[in-house]
């Protein structure tokens, strides 16, 4: 029997830093590139293969044994192939083992190992830079060239620990993707667990994700990457990080199912539905210059503590253009806002267009043609009025959001929307079609995102040509291309192995 799971990237589009507070939301977008797990049998009996066949020297091979005390160990069958040396695989193996003991006992999970595991993990090529594999066939930086590469390419002579990431989540996807595999191949949820709208069980793969995924990086995120991969896109409110500290702790031996499980009211997280309405999409730039996210973030946060210690988290925003610091609180507030509020016209967007299509299609393929502020006016009627004036208000909002997170990173010193990045995304934003965009999560120079009418222009030229042909000539950064765009088909989802494109070959 094959078992395939896949789960999706994500792109932070509202949100970045305060979703690290449980009183703030996020608007996360799950994104079309995905990480996929296939799970077999070795026919090697307690033994656990684990393979990325996408780069040099990534196979782990570990037996399985059950202690008398019920632990899971994982011993290592040849230290040049130790499962340990990848943390984030290791620790979910062996922790979603763990909880198989817990629920159905040890005795279960050795006769469901007899066979062994043969687990192979592979990413889309959009979570990894193609910059390389493009120059050595002399292909442009286009979305046509990235679409013409082998699906799942190996990264040649790039170790794992040293690939150039996009940004879009890896970690997180791959995580996801591994613990819901491993969960329905021991039947701790059932199939019926990923069909869209969820249940107890997809939280509890969301839950155990969130947990291996902490545990893994050594503090507890705000859990937004986690949350996408599981549910696809969405309007997140994270969780209180105390529910998983118990576990957080070095050699923890507290059981996992009691703090893990749904019916735990600790896991206070919540999740809006929420999708880009049609005719919009998500287009990204892969920008060559890679950011230290744990760095920004941590900076941001003590910039934050620090207002709050001299007393000035009430401080006017207008005071800030004096005097680089404070405002945290009243900043945090006035982004929250407007993150909300750009939620809000998005999906009053999408009600447009179930309401009325037609007059709905008709405003995107004029505004397809124009720019920012003249889509009002080209107006026909009281519909297409309205959807032109919601992309305007979607441009404003998100203007707003963007000069908010450059005060916030001027104040804390922190390169949130650094010049280079604003000038790439001005330029981007005088383009026919395009409605807004911004730096995804906690910002810095990984990747720029965009909302971009799909529609075709008047033109000779879609705005996702006029994109692209801009990004070639832009000699400030290196700018391409991820083929990525929203997924619609949410968030882990069970896959066949025979019709996800080149998903056998990297098998053989």
């Amino acid at each position: 029997m094959t078992l395939v799971v896949s789960a999706p990237g994500k792109v932070l589009i509202a949100g970045g830093y305060l979703v690290l507070d449980p009183k703030y939301t996020g608007v996360v977008v799950s994104t079309s590139s995905r990480f996929y797990t296939v799970i077999r049998d070795n026919g090697k009996d307690s033994v656990v293969t684990v393979r990325s066949p996408q780069f040099p020297g990534a196979e782990w091979e570990t037996k399985v044994i059950v202690n008398d005390e019920g632990q899971v160990l994982l011993q290592n069958i040849d230290e040049a192939k130790a499962l340990a040396k990848n943390k984030f695989v290791n620790l979910a193996v062996q922790k979603v083992l763990t909880l198989v003991v817990e629920v159905k006992g040890a005795s279960f999970l050795s006769s469901n190992l007899e066979q062994g595991l043969d687990i192979t993990i592979v990413g889309d090529n959009d979570f990894y830079s193609q910059r390389a594999y493009l120059k050595a066939h002399n292909l442009p930086p286009t979305i046509a060239s990235l679409n013409s590469i082998p699906p799942f390419v190996p990264t040649g002579w790039v170790k794992l620990s040293d690939v150039h990431k996009t940004g879009l989540g890896s970690s997180a996807s791959l995580i996801t993707s591994l613990v819901t595999a491993l969960l329905l191949h021991f039947t701790i949820i059932s199939p019926d667990a990923l069909i869209p709208g969820g249940n107890k069980e997809k939280s509890l793969a969301h839950n155990v994700s969130q947990f291996v995924h902490c545990l893994a990086q050594g503090k507890v995120g705000s859990g937004f990457d986690v949350s996408s991969a599981i549910f696809g896109s969405h309007i997140y409110k994270r969780f209180d990080p105390a529910v998983i500290a118990p576990l957080m702790e070095k050699d923890s031996n507290i059981p996992l199912l009691p703090v893990l499980s749904p019916s735990n009211k600790e896991w206070n997280h919540e999740i809006q539905p929420f999708r880009l309405p049609p005719g919009l999409r998500l287009m990204l730039g892969d920008v060559d210059a890679g950011s230290d996210t744990p760095s920004l973030v941590g900076k941001v946060l003590k910039w934050r503590r620090e207002s709050a210690e001299r007393g000035e988290l009430n401080t006017p925003i207008a005071y800030y253009y004096f005097r680089l610091k404070a405002v945290a609180e009243n900043l945090w507030t006035e982004l929250s806002a407007r993150n909300q509020g750009l939620a809000n016209i998005l999906t009053q967007l999408l009600s447009l267009h179930v309401r009325q299509v037609e007059e709905y299609d008709s405003a995107l393929s004029k505004a397809a043609a124009a720019t920012y502020p003249n889509w009002v006016s080209l107006a026909g009627n009281d519909t297409e009025r309205e959807v032109l004036e919601k992309l305007s208000e979607t441009r404003k909002v998100s203007e707003e959001i963007r000069e908010y997170m450059r005060m916030m990173g001027s104040a804390a010193d922190v390169p949130i929307e650094p010049p280079e990045q604003t000038r790439l995304l001005d330029a981007c934003l005088r383009n026919s079609g395009v409605i807004c965009g911004g730096v995804p999560g906690a910002g810095g120079y990984d990747a720029i995102w965009l909302l971009v009418l799909e529609t075709q222009s008047s033109t000779d030229q879609s705005p996702i040509d006029s994109l692209q042909e801009l990004w070639s000539t832009w000699t400030e950064l290196s700018v391409s291309p991820l083929t990525a765009v929203e997924s619609r088909g949410g968030g882990v989802r069970l896959e066949q192995l025979d019709v996800v494109p080149g998903l056998e070959a990297v098998l053989n």
